[in-house]
């Protein structure tokens, strides 16, 4: 059961003034976090991008005959729970920086509707707004990438920074069947950035990971995440020969972090790295595509069709990297890039379960985005402003 608390902004503000007492050298990450925050919200967006240059022309506005009615009916109901207070803090205009302050990290301040404030109702509506928008599939992998922050506090006893509920809503925009619009999900280890315009959708970036990643007991016994994007991650670099391997690995050892576009990496200049698609054979090619879709699918299943129709057209310039072991228990890292897509595995070091700069198994991170400027839809937004001023 979630412990009375008051606000999470002040709360959060009391424990990290308990914390700075009590272990000056922990209070540095809060501190961070902010300098983090601040310069992130005074550049500029551009995107990730190879070489400093957002490649023109990819994304377009276009009717993609997968229907947004449901997201956008899911949505008002939600909003239409809330009463004033509640709606001012929650809803911000469609280019607001809000997109942007995302922190997969479990002590950054939120904004927006907290599930553990919502009353049974509006948490039903929450859930159902995320059903609307996700697969089953992804819906299912959010819900217990949640419930293992809940497994976090059982094992740690630390019930005031972890819970089932430490996740907020916020929603950029009014609702519409025509205006760009959209919502996000922002807690420990589960972001999602959901961007509406008429039928088009993207879901960028989206965050997801856990530690632990398997509840051996507890109340959410037996849930575990982001082993099929482990498996067939490691099954299509072990599928490579020797020559492919030494062309798919970027880095010669494993780190206790090698993810490159987390939070506040709106920006990242990530040149390709690894070894090219059209490099590999058939066969890897249609595993190289099924690895990316264990990350694509996550979205209701029309748009995912969609995006992979997209990730296909730029197959040829997708490179897959790898950082670390191929053992069958071995820690590793490995990226998928084309102009269209980025993803990121990372097998992290311990941190709330042990402390250890060894990369875990037990403790995973990923993050997908949209390279070349089109993240929280910025691009198709700059493109529907554009097209408004004639």
């Amino acid at each position: 059961m979630i412990k009375p608390r008051v606000s999470h902004a002040i709360g959060a503000m009391l424990l990290l003034t308990a914390i700075a007492v009590a272990a000056p050298d922990v209070f540095r990450a809060p501190l961070k976090l902010r300098d983090e925050s601040a310069k992130a919200r005074a550049e500029p967006f551009r995107g990730i991008t190879s070489d400093g240059k957002v490649v023109p022309g990819l994304f377009a506005l276009a009717q993609t005959g997968v229907t947004t009615e449901p997201v956008r009916k899911a949505a008002e109901a939600f909003l239409a729970s809330l009463n004033a207070a509640q709606r001012k803090k929650t809803l911000f205009p469609v280019g607001d920086d809000e997109w942007r302050t995302w922190d997969n990290r479990h002590f950054a301040v939120r904004q927006g509707m907290g599930f553990f404030e919502m009353n049974d109702a509006q948490r039903r509506l929450a859930i159902d707004l995320m059903r609307a928008s996700l697969s089953a599939k992804g819906l299912k992998q959010t819900r217990d990438v949640m419930n293992l922050n809940g497994t976090l506090a059982e094992l740690t006893g630390n019930y005031d920074e972890y819970s089932e509920w430490f996740y907020w809503i916020t929603m950029m925009g009014e609702p519409s069947a025509t205006q760009p619009w959209g919502w996000q999900l922002d807690g420990h280890h589960a972001i999602i950035n959901y961007a509406v315009l008429g039928d088009q959708v993207v879901m960028t970036p989206v965050f997801m990971g856990s530690e632990p990643v398997k509840a051996d007991g507890g109340k959410f016994n037996g849930t575990a995440v982001l082993q099929a994007e482990q498996d067939k991650g490691l099954a299509l670099m072990q599928s490579l020969d020797a020559a492919q391997q030494n062309k798919a690995r970027i880095g010669a050892r494993k780190s206790r972090e090698d993810l490159l576009t987390a939070a506040y990496k709106d920006n990242v200049v990530l040149e390709f790295a690894g070894i090219r698609a059209g490099e590999l054979n058939p066969a890897q090619q249609d595993h190289l595509l099924g690895v990316i879709g264990e990350y694509v699918n996550n979205m209701d299943d029309g748009h995912a069709r969609v995006k992979m129709s997209e990730v296909r057209k730029h197959l040829a310039e997708t490179r897959f990297g790898w950082i670390g072991s191929t053992e069958p228990d071995g820690a590793f890292y490995y990226r998928i890039h084309s102009p269209v897509i980025l993803i990121e595995f990372d097998h992290q070091r311990p941190i709330a379960l042990a402390r250890s700069d060894v990369p875990t198994r037990q403790h995973i991170h990923t993050i997908v985005r949209t390279p070349n400027g089109n993240d929280y839809g910025k691009d198709l937004l700059r493109q529907h402003h554009a097209r408004q001023k004639h």
